[in-house]
């Protein structure tokens, strides 16, 4: 099945690095389930939010430089965390980082926090 981006997430995704932009288009066309961007620029006040509830552990977030989004599973419409949703997607981000030679990390990835919601720019070459 096709997915394509409604306007809530085509309006995330527009202030972010163009290659991240090209990797998410990519990755939805990849991806086994739909899903929509929660999250791409993030203010440093937000930052802050998030860190002082625990749901982040830095203040150097890529959200801040336009290097990172968040992004919802979505089933029948509706958004789902379940957690085995989100391996798949990840995967079809891989794929399309790949293919574009965009190196990206996924927050799955992560040891401490894992964040099965959260793909960024690698730093090493998107310093």
């Amino acid at each position: 099945m096709a997915y394509a981006f409604g306007a809530a997430s085509t309006a995330r995704l527009r202030p972010l690095h163009p290659d991240l932009q090209k990797v998410a288009h990519l990755a939805l066309s990849y991806s086994p389930h739909d899903f929509t961007i929660t999250e791409g620029i993030r203010s440093l006040a937000r930052q802050k939010q998030l860190k002082a509830a625990g749901a982040s552990q830095t203040l150097n977030s890529r959200h801040i430089t336009g290097h990172a989004l968040d992004f919802a599973v979505l089933v029948a419409g509706k958004v789902r965390w379940d957690w085995p949703l989100y391996p798949p997607v990840a995967d079809a981000f891989k794929r399309a980082a790949k293919e574009l030679n965009v190196p990206i990390i996924w927050g799955g990835d992560w040891k401490s926090l894992r964040d099965g919601p959260h793909i960024e720019l690698d730093r090493r070459k998107y310093p």
